[in-house]
């Protein structure tokens, strides 16, 4: 996968959980359970950026040596 894609997909992964967290603000007696899954959403770009980084850094480390 490109970096365009993976960067489109954490924006979008980003975007998902701040609609969790608004919602949750909006709905006290669900606010734990959509604070959670805002949680997941925000681990899952952060998974995917640091694939990306990971991937770089390897593609990288041969050019340097």
């Amino acid at each position: 996968m490109n970096g365009h894609a993976i960067l489109e997909n954490v924006r979008r992964y980003r975007g998902i959980a701040s609609l969790y967290r608004q919602t949750a603000a909006f709905r006290p007696g669900q606010s734990w359970s959509l604070l959670e899954q805002a949680r997941e959403w925000e681990a899952r770009a952060l998974s995917e950026l640091e694939a990306y980084f990971a991937s770089r850094a390897d593609h990288a480390a041969p050019l340097a040596a």
